[in-house]
């Protein structure tokens, strides 16, 4: 039923498309007094009094703002076609991510720089596909309410993947901005007993006054996923014909049945500044200069339409039957214009001088058209050149960030098999026996302060300077003997920044904290960034360098954790440093990306995993934390190239990293992604994009999903079990008509072939070829 749907959707898209093509040709072009193409079918429209002809004026402003300081950043919105088929996996953009196979399933990165640094609650960290970070959500403001809406599909009611996602925003006058987004995704999984479902509600709304602005982020997630624990055997997969009968995926064993991770959390944030500083004239921007514009002409719109209504019921008639659009404007006699002046006789000139520099005589207007023609043309460019607006420059802010986050974390099993775990300990929980009712929660309440001085207006400091004082109070709760155990830990940091952003050459940011009091007294982060842009060649290459040093504490769960069949107490465990400096060169004209990177770890904090193997079952399971006390150095480097030859384009991106120690921290030697097709279009209003995409790694021993905690751990058997070696290919037709995106896809479309080792994490397969379909559709309202 819901392909049906979806290909409903498609036939609607492209019959609008056909008939919006006959109506385009079968119309005649003419040009107006201002210069204005209008076909046929505009100009018979051109009288409808209600204004539903009228351009609706769309200016979406997007950006993203700093979690610590609400500083905002200029982004683009979601409505790109291209990759937009890619942009449903939980596998990434580029396959780049491990996953235990099901959509919305928990995930980690293959490329090491790439992953996000760990929440405190690391239960949510896997789950970065549907949780969005403070620093990457966008917010808006529109001159007129829009709604987006999305849709993907696969598989049918028993197997099949369903997401979907609406947003919505509209501004409140100029400043206030408000909207919310909604997430539904539901993967009910093609192996046995891997259902997930994530629900997401998020508020939001933005303020954007002269002195003072906020920005306010409410939402609410629950996600619930059944854990299968892996497959029995991997040849289930790898060598099918060593069994004598044939297994559907969904009939393949597992080694878990009725168990299941949930999460819940609440989050609120809220990030005000109260600015001093002056007022300065400057011009308005297209999109707000064509808004204007709208309005001025509905206002005038109106006083016309009371004109005539006045002028009719002066006249004995009814107004509601007469044709409005054929009753002329009422004269108007205002008297004299405020600006007329008296004529006077020309003057004397030298005959010599006839240009019209010299010339004091009047224009001469030989016709009414040449009148009319030059009275529209110099009231257009009265108009166009007579937009300011008043723009209020901060020159000092103070800034407040108030950051709540509420988490609750279950692992609930009703059926473990024997002996599937080591060891038992007691715990007060809900289930008793050989049942599961592992509970955590932690709330997080952090407040920021921060005085802020604008770069270019401070006699002492050329460049803007922050400093700023932060509190946060961390509150966590872990099953005990006789009860529930609480933790309270309480921090307070200082630090300052010093950036520039303005300008197209050279910018930079640095920023240091340090922790002064709490439980992690000691604490050291410095973060910056450079980036330099100069031309080249008729074109802009850049060339920038990041990277940060932080001295922390292992986060509470890798120090304390109380469950039924895992506990551990690390109260000892040593600050962790790390060390990143990475650069990156980007030059458009080649469309060529270099990436390198350098990392060192000292005191590398990790999960590790080991079992008892046996014909069909993997036993004792055990889980410790572990640190390394030597060093851990990680070399990456990457290279991104785009070719295009007429209609053909082909992507390339490789990714090359080594770690020195692969049994703490391993990592596959090569990531490599590439993408052709064609991009052509159809009735020149249809943007197509046809073509076939691969990911592939090379083989390593790759960390072990463990369900009891919901991460991923290395493994720790002397025997480790190798992914990899296997291209993964796509097949699809991406669209876009208007606002409208839609996609056909058959994913993994080399399954069955090759050496057949699709698995993304140890035991945990991915799905076999499967059509998809997917739908993004933006109205303005």
């Amino acid at each position: 039923m819901k392909k049906l749907f979806c290909l409903f959707i498609l036939l609607t898209v492209t019959h609008g498309l056909f008939a919006q093509i006959l109506q385009d040709d079968m119309g005649y072009n003419s040009i107006d007094a201002n210069g204005d193409i209008t076909n046929q079918r505009d100009r018979h429209h051109t009288a409808d009094s209600l204004g539903t002809d009228k351009e609706i004026p769309e200016g979406l402003h997007v950006w993203t703002i700093d979690r610590k300081f609400g500083d905002r950043t200029a982004a683009k919105p979601d409505t790109l076609q291209h990759m937009f088929m890619n942009s449903i996996f939980t596998t990434g953009l580029r396959g780049e991510y491990n996953t235990t196979g099901n959509l919305g399933s928990p995930r980690q990165a293959r490329i090491f720089i790439d992953r996000k640094e760990n929440e405190k609650f690391i239960f949510a960290n896997p789950y970065d596909f549907v949780i969005t970070p403070i620093e990457q959500f966008h917010f808006t403001n529109t001159l007129s309410p829009f709604t987006n809406l999305s849709y993907n599909n696969c598989g049918n009611r028993i197997n099949g993947e369903d997401h979907f996602k609406a947003l919505f925003g509209v501004n409140v006058g100029k400043k206030l901005g408000v909207g919310f987004k909604f997430d539904y995704l539901y993967g009910r999984g093609y192996y046995d007993s891997q259902a997930t479902s994530h629900i997401n509600y998020t508020l939001y709304g933005s303020y954007l006054g002269d002195r003072y602005q906020a920005h306010l982020l409410l939402s609410t997630l629950h996600q619930k996923v059944t854990e299968n624990g892996g497959i029995t055997k991997d040849a289930y997969i790898t060598h099918p014909e060593s069994f004598t009968e044939n297994f559907a995926t969904s009939e393949i064993p597992t080694m878990l049945t009725r168990n299941w991770n949930r999460n819940d959390s609440r989050h609120l944030f809220f990030s005000q500044r109260y600015s001093l500083g002056f007022n300065r004239k400057v011009p308005m921007t297209a999109e707000e200069i064509k808004a204007r514009k709208f309005a001025l002409a509905a206002k005038k719109e109106k006083a016309e339409r009371e004109a005539k209504e006045k002028a009719l019921k002066e006249a004995g008639e009814d107004v509601d039957k007469v044709d409005m659009d054929k009753v002329a404007v009422p004269n108007k006699y205002a008297g004299r214009p405020d600006d007329a002046k008296i004529a006077t006789k020309p003057t004397a000139t030298d005959s010599t001088k006839n240009d019209s520099i010299h010339s004091s005589q009047r224009i001469k207007v030989n016709s009414k058209a040449a009148a009319d023609s030059l009275l529209a043309s110099l009231s257009k460019t009265k108009v166009d050149t007579s937009w300011l607006k008043n723009e209020y420059v901060p020159v000092t802010s103070f800034i407040h960030t108030l950051d709540f986050k509420n988490y609750r974390r279950i692992y609930e099993a009703y059926t473990v098999p024997e002996n599937y775990y080591l060891y038992i300990y007691n715990a007060m929980e809900k289930l008793q026996r050989d049942s599961i009712f592992d509970s955590t929660a932690n709330w997080s309440l952090n407040n920021t302060f921060a005085i802020s001085l604008l770069e270019g207006f401070n006699k002492w400091i050329k460049t803007g300077a922050k400093v700023f004082a932060s509190h946060t109070l961390d509150h966590y709760t872990l099953p005990g003997l006789n009860g529930r155990n609480t933790w309270n830990e309480n921090s307070v940091t200082i630090g300052a920044q010093l950036s520039k952003t303005q300008g197209k050459t050279l910018h930079y940011n640095a920023t240091g904290e340090f922790a002064t009091l709490g439980y992690n007294i000691g604490e050291i982060r410095v973060n910056g960034g450079i980036d330099i842009n100069f031309p080249l060649f008729r074109d802009t290459m850049t060339l920038a360098a990041s990277g940060f040093f932080h001295h922390e504490k292992p986060s509470f769960y890798y120090r304390h954790y109380q469950g039924r069949h895992l506990r551990w107490d690390n109260s000892n465990l040593s600050m962790i440093d790390h060390l990143r400096l990475q650069g990156v060169l980007n030059y458009q004209k080649t469309r060529t990306r270099l990436r390198v990177a350098f990392d060192e770890i000292r005191n590398y904090t990790y999960f590790s995993t080991t079992y008892t193997t046996t014909n069909d079952a993997r036993l004792q399971n055990v889980v410790q934390v572990e640190q390394q006390s030597s060093p851990i150095t990680v070399i990456t480097a990457e290279v991104a190239q785009d070719i295009t030859f007429g209609p053909l384009n082909w992507e390339t991106v490789l990714t090359f990293q080594k770690s020195t120690n692969n049994s703490a921290l391993p990592l596959p030697l090569l990531n490599a992604y590439t993408n052709l097709y064609l991009k052509f279009k159809i009735a020149r209003v249809l943007n197509c994009e046809l073509g076939a995409d691969a990911r592939f790694f090379t083989e390593y021993d790759a960390p072990e999903y463990v369900p009891a905690i919901g991460q991923y751990a290395t493994q720790g058997n002397s025997t480790k079990v190798k992914i990899g070696n296997y291209p993964i290919v796509n097949a699809y037709f991406n669209f876009k008509l208007k606002k409208a995106r839609f996609f056909v896809m058959m994913s993994h479309v080399n399954s069955g072939t090759g050496n057949k080792q699709y698995f993304l994490a140890p035991h945990y397969p991915l799905n076999d070829r499967v059509f998809r379909l997917g739908v993004s559709w933006t109205f303005a309202n």
